[in-house]
């Protein structure tokens, strides 16, 4: 049986003019990833990360803590450090895009005084994470239902990426062997959807309650592939309620 842990990057910067960079908090919660697995005896035999600079950037700051601690415990060196393989097809969608071609911005789910911009972008301005995450359920919602559209910008094409990417990844990895990707919440929602065979609103919430820093395992082996735990994050619990971020 070989193992797959998907992990998603810390948080970024939510109402900045750069979204994709981690906050500080984000790269405490990195961190706190890498100790994890270490306290999970996990040893990574392959790494995988997105293109995107905060899923990257996650990977660096988790594997460089996962390193420093097996170094620590006297395990045998590594012939050269894990390098994480960048793919793409682990890259989240674009929630801008989504919001302005998906929600009704004229009649958005959000308090009532609330006007939004003409265009939303992903620093938000003055809106709330709570404002986005509202116009952003329906626009996912929208997105996904439409199974008549299969090119690319789909839903389709993108669960069928995260799917493609999950399966060759199994394909590689002998029995025993570990491998983490460091990804964002979409595709971890696709891949567990796809697992569980969940519909468009189990896929949404699932979506919604994702963890910065969460840790989700898969399992592969004669059985197939499945699902074993998503978003789990004891380990940012125990540090301080304050590592508990979803944006």
């Amino acid at each position: 049986m070989s193992v797959i842990y998907l992990v998603r990057h810390g948080q970024a910067s939510f109402g900045s003019d750069d979204y994709d960079v981690l906050s500080e908090l984000g790269r405490r919660q990195a961190e706190l990833v890498g100790a994890e697995l270490r306290a999970r005896g996990v040893r990574v035999d392959f790494a995988v990360t997105g293109t995107l600079r905060r899923q990257r950037d996650t990977a660096s700051a988790a594997l460089a803590v996962l390193a420093d601690l097996e170094a620590k415990a006297g395990l045998p060196p590594r012939p050269a450090p894990v390098q994480p393989e960048l793919d793409s097809r682990w890259n989240e969608y674009d929630q801008d895009l989504l919001i302005d071609q998906h929600a009704d911005l004229a009649n958005p789910p959000v308090p009532a005084g609330f006007a939004p911009p003409p265009r939303l972008t992903e620093s938000g301005g003055a809106m709330s994470s709570r404002v986005f995450q509202g116009l952003l359920d329906v626009a996912l919602a929208d997105w996904m239902a439409r199974t008549d559209q299969t090119g690319p910008g789909s839903w389709t094409a993108f669960s069928g990426a995260v799917g493609d990417a999950l399966d060759g990844l199994a394909r590689r990895l002998t029995s025993g062997s570990t491998a983490v990707v460091f990804t964002s919440g979409g595709p971890i929602a696709a891949a567990c959807s796809r697992l569980l065979g969940l519909g468009v609103d189990g896929t949404v919430a699932l979506n919604r309650v994702m963890i910065n820093g969460g840790i989700t395992k898969i399992v592969c082996g004669r059985g197939g592939t499945n699902l074993v735990s998503i978003n789990e994050h004891g380990h940012l619990e125990a540090a301080g309620r304050e590592f508990l971020t979803y944006r």
